[in-house]
């Protein structure tokens, strides 16, 4: 080999010799930080990076975690308005328990002598405006006399009452006062009190409130028209019978509606006479007694007398329904 040609040889050698370096030294590195970047948590630099994510996460999570528990925990707080959701729904039971327009009829059940009876249970439901009046306290007796058929014997009935000191209740309906107006203005000057019985004496559960309204205005008329005086706002529904929405209405115009605690059957004769009117009252006899009798029973008038002085004997006095209150003052 002459000399020109080995120097040629010997430069291409060294041109190849560094361009091998070059490479290795190029590549080698860009794949371990490939990696490094892959596995952030050996990596020195990524690992703040994690620890800074970890500190923001539970920050994160420890704030709106715990805010949306509390505030869906007082949700339930709404269950003090499910609380309050029976209180509510026990008025429209009581209103339900007693429909407004269902026909009634006054009754009670005896318990015995001495014993006050026990009363409909629709009463427990009466609100306080229903002003009403069946039974009284301690040893008064409270005699209601009606009259929405026959008047009867009045002189024996006057007499018995003037001669035992009693002062009664009377519940006249309004063609009797029209047609016997003498008779209503000796009952009130001996101190009776004369109530209102309606005009006609016709079932309330049959009429319209403006009919209602008439029977009740058209009877203060008249009595004021016999009298001179306004009638005392005390009120018996013909029969017993009545609706809730009626004894609201007759409420709204003043009146008490008087029932009783005592009844018997004195619109038909009774089989032994005068012993069973006094039997029946005697034997059902209780402090606050309200007794009902009808004036058109003879067996009635026959046995007054006698009654009246029986019930003081037992201890009694005999008062007016004006001086009750209410029974469905709470």
């Amino acid at each position: 080999m002459n000399k020109s040609t080995a120097t040629l040889v010997s430069l291409t050698l060294a041109m190849m010799l560094a361009a091998g370096c070059s490479a290795a030294t190029g590549s080698p590195p860009d794949k371990p930080l490939q990696g490094a970047s892959e596995g952030a948590a050996p990596s020195p630099g990524p690992t703040p990076q994690p620890t800074a994510t970890a500190q923001s996460t539970p920050a994160a999570t420890a704030s709106p975690t715990p805010a949306p528990s509390p505030s869906s925990t007082p949700v339930p707080p709404p269950s003090p308005t499910p609380a309050a959701t029976p209180a509510a729904t026990k008025q429209p039971q009581t209103a339900s328990a007693l429909p407004e327009n269902k026909a009634l009829s006054w009754y009670y059940v005896k318990k015995g002598k001495g014993i006050v009876p026990t009363f409909p249970n629709e009463t427990k439901s009466f609100p306080e405006r229903y002003k009403a009046i069946w039974v009284g306290e301690g040893k008064k007796v409270y005699l209601t006399i009606d009259a929405g058929g026959d008047l009867g014997d009045t002189a024996t009935l006057l007499e018995a009452l003037k001669d035992n000191g009693v002062k009664a209740n009377f519940f006249i309906a309004g063609y009797n006062m029209k047609a016997n107006p003498d008779y209503i203005r000796q009952l009130v000057a001996d101190g009776h009190l004369v109530a209102n019985h309606t005009m006609t004496h016709g079932d309330f559960t049959q009429m319209s409130d403006e009919k209602i309204k008439k029977e009740i205005t058209d009877f203060e008329a008249l009595f004021k028209d016999i009298t001179g005086q306004d009638v005392v706002k005390y009120f018996r529904f013909p029969y017993g019978k009545y609706t809730p929405h009626q004894l609201g209405l007759v409420s709204d115009m003043g009146y008490t509606s008087v029932f009783w605690s005592t009844a018997m059957r004195d619109w038909e004769p009774r089989k032994n006479g005068a012993e069973d009117p006094y039997n029946d009252i005697m034997n059902g006899l209780h402090d606050g007694n309200v007794i009902l009798m009808h004036e058109g029973s003879k067996e009635n008038i026959e046995a007054l007398d006698r009654i009246v002085r029986e019930v003081k004997k037992a201890g009694y006095e005999f008062g007016l329904v004006s001086d009750l209150k209410s029974n469905t003052e709470k």
